[in-house]
């Protein structure tokens, strides 16, 4: 699995994601690309950032699974969701 960098990321996901690296929604969260920091966790990707307030105090942190195979960005990674099984 080779190592990908947030620039190459950011370029795999402009038809999946298009807006989530833009310069408003960065700006809005007070982030910059390199802010994010990558690491693998095969088969994916983990991508994460600081979110920083008006006055520049980190508030948060942005995290993303980048999935290489469908050049999709997840909420969570597939294996570790809570399922209710309960009703199944």
């Amino acid at each position: 699995m080779k190592r990908l960098t947030i620039y190459q990321i950011k370029e795999m996901t402009k038809d999946t994601a298009p807006y989530f690296f833009s310069r408003k929604t960065l700006r809005f969260f007070g982030q910059t690309m390199r802010d994010f920091k990558v690491t693998m966790m095969p088969p994916y990707y983990r991508i994460i950032a600081p979110r920083r307030d008006n006055e520049g105090n980190i508030d948060g942190f942005t995290v993303r699974y980048f999935d290489p195979s469908t050049n999709e960005l997840l909420n969570t990674i597939p294996e570790f969701e809570i399922t209710d099984n309960i009703n199944n």
